[in-house]
């Protein structure tokens, strides 16, 4: 998966509370385990008027324009800004792929479910959270500054605001030397690739009949 260090992108505000996996990425798209492909379908049931099935050519599906990924203002967003309990719901791995082949390279909320918090760190989105409070300062100021960036310095642990502000965000020092380096789990195991071959080598000498 890609390195994520330092990030300077738009935010995309969804102020809604609980969104489920359901929500991100509906249950008819799950057929496929590609990994990519599902970010035309990424909020399906909000971002279209119609049901969307796979295989459908979504560009030519009606539009909610009132849905705030629709709307031309956040437009190439990386970064989205939700509320508290945001992945809740089934556990499918497809959410965090359908965000991720949107575009999105971080999520701030005020909580997440756990194993969709988890499913973020393997797929090299970072999940922040930060406190009801900053998270109200932060839509609000969105909403008041249109083409609003923000910085995430992971190194530092910091986000950056428009005008030098500094918010500290936690997170796991294993999740974030992955996360640096780039490496999911596939990844961490070829770290090991010699000490697999030694074994597999050795194996073959002492355990011969399993190769027959």
């Amino acid at each position: 998966m890609d390195k994520f260090v330092r990030l300077e992108a738009l935010v995309a505000p969804l102020d809604r509370a609980n969104v489920d996996t359901d929500a991100i990425i509906p249950k008819q798209f799950l057929k496929s385990i590609k990994r990519s492909g599902f970010g035309p379908n990424l909020f399906d049931e909000w971002r279209y008027l119609d049901v969307g099935e796979p295989g459908r050519d979504d560009s030519k599906r009606p539009r909610n324009m009132d849905f705030v990924l629709n709307q031309a203002r956040y437009q190439g967003a990386q970064i989205l800004l939700t509320r508290k309990n945001f992945g809740c719901g089934s556990s499918r791995e497809h959410a965090p792929w359908a965000l991720l082949d949107f575009g999105f390279r971080a999520v701030i909320a005020e909580s997440f479910a756990d194993i969709f918090f988890n499913n973020c760190f393997k797929n090299g989105i970072l999940p922040i959270v930060l406190s009801a409070g900053e998270i109200d300062a932060l839509f609000a100021l969105v909403e008041a500054t249109p083409g609003c960036r923000l910085v995430i310095d992971l190194e530092r642990q910091e986000l950056l605001c428009p005008g030098g502000k500094a918010l500290p965000f936690a997170v796991d020092a294993f999740r974030k030397e992955c996360l640096l380096n780039g490496w999911d789990d596939i990844g961490l195991t070829l770290r090991h690739a010699e000490l697999i071959k030694s074994f597999e080598e050795r194996r073959r000498i002492e355990q011969p009949w399993l190769f027959a």
